[in-house]
């Protein structure tokens, strides 16, 4: 295989696009009235130019109840194909979930290669991952999503290999399939990957607990893909991590330390984004990574402003943190890229921010500071001289806003985290 192909896991094999050029591809969807279609297929082809293809037409047929071998009639897998054919489109993508035998049906339909919705999502986990534990993730998700569907991919799967050869009425079996062979080869592999994620898993439970132990706050920044959590989190820290206008931009989890204006510390943590349906398999895989918001003091919901569906944005998000078990953290709401939209928040929990402008983010610190003040603790102490190594408690753990030298010893006003109150209280002014 060349250079520029990507080799899908269903045995697929789609061209992949130059930084010039994008694929032209074709979406396909059936609206059975369930969800907006309009707003699904709006995200999948933002999901479609993340992964530097270009959907140029769209086929959606209207059914109450799908075709069983295509999901779309026979008349609408037709007027998808001429359309395929008009565009010269190197795939189709299916919005929605395909079986094996589905996909299998409607790419000997089309004569293009068949994606669905799923698929896509996945391959764009695949090239944005950058951790050990990231590509871990997204390769034990696409195995499990893999796995359900090989009897539908091909007659090469029902091919022996093996055989009872010999002869004098020989009965030594007709040996494994291959689809018998990559089943067991998919169940070892995943058995592997799970555990190596328990590892890492253990790992980051071990790296979690040293922070409970230094009695750092972690805030999560949580959200929709796309709203600009990691533009936050640079205009926050200062800390360059990668950031576009695109969904999944950033896939693995970054933390930076964040000095708050009370003097404390905290650590701010991006997290993966969400999009709607977002794939079961996704969900499972990437819940260790997920349990940061599980495990975070504060919870940052973060929505896009200049988007009409902020408030599903945020309901998509409540979803996922709801299989997080993170109904007693608290949880701040802020509509980034407020820049883009006139928007006049009534309610006085919702914050109003701009990554680009800075506009707002002196409000939200100061709302961290005021959900995290039973953290912290102002005081004047005067430190005698034999004592000035308390000092580096102050500056390591909280923050000195003023110092002065007298005669008896040196004055500070600091901040100070409430489990260190007890070593300052014998000098305190």
């Amino acid at each position: 295989m060349t250079d520029n192909t990507t080799e899908l896991d269903f045995g697929t094999t789609v061209q992949k696009a130059t930084d010039a050029e994008k694929l032209p591809v074709v979406l396909l969807a059936l609206d059975q009235g369930r969800y907006d279609m309009a707003r699904s297929l709006d995200e999948l082809r933002a999901l479609a130019d993340a992964n530097g293809m270009d959907a140029v037409a769209e086929v959606v047929q209207k059914r109450a109840t799908p075709e069983a071998a295509t999901l779309l009639g026979e008349g609408k897998v037709a007027e998808a194909r001429l359309v395929c054919q008009n565009v010269n489109a190197a795939a189709a993508i299916f919005d929605g979930e395909l079986t094996g035998s589905q996909i299998r049906n409607l790419s000997a339909a089309l004569q293009v290669e068949v994606l669905d919705r799923t698929m896509l999502i996945l391959e764009i986990f695949r090239a944005r991952a950058t951790t050990n534990e990231g590509k871990l993730q997204t390769e034990l998700a696409t195995l499990r999503y893999q796995l359900p569907r090989l009897q539908g991919l091909g007659e090469a799967l029902s091919r022996q290999g093996g055989g009872g050869g010999g002869g004098g009425g020989a009965r030594r079996g007709a040996g494994e399939t291959k689809l018998e062979l990559d089943r067991r080869h998919l169940h070892h592999r995943i058995e592997h990957l799970e555990g190596r994620l328990k590892e890492l898993e253990k790992r980051r439970g071990e790296t979690r607990r040293a922070r409970q132990k230094n009695n750092v706050p972690v805030v999560a920044l949580v959200g929709y893909t796309n709203v600009g959590k990691s533009s936050l989190l640079n205009a926050l820290c200062g800390e360059q991590i990668f950031e576009a206008d695109m969904l999944f931009a950033t896939l693995d989890p970054t933390a930076r330390k964040l000095v708050l204006p009370s003097g404390l510390q905290i650590i701010l943590v991006d997290t993966v984004g969400f999009v709607s349906r977002l794939p079961h398999h996704l969900v499972e895989a990437f819940k260790s990574t997920l349990e940061e918001a599980a495990f975070a003091d504060v919870i940052v919901k973060v929505a896009d402003a200049g988007d009409a569906q902020a408030a599903e944005q945020l309901a998509v998000t409540d979803e996922v943190l709801g299989s997080l078990d993170c109904a007693d953290i608290p949880q701040l709401v802020v509509y980034n890229k407020c820049d883009t939209a006139n928007t006049v928040a009534f309610d006085p929990d919702i914050l109003l921010t701009s990554a680009k402008t800075g506009y707002g983010l002196p409000a939200l610190l100061a709302k961290l500071d005021e959900v995290l003040n039973h953290r912290v603790r102002t005081i004047e102490i005067v430190l005698p001289y034999d004592k000035l190594a308390l000092a580096d408690i102050l500056r390591s753990r909280g923050s000195v806003a003023a110092e002065e030298y007298r005669e008896d010893g040196v004055y500070y006003r600091a901040t100070v985290k409430i489990d260190d109150l007890h070593r300052f209280e014998e000098f305190l002014v």
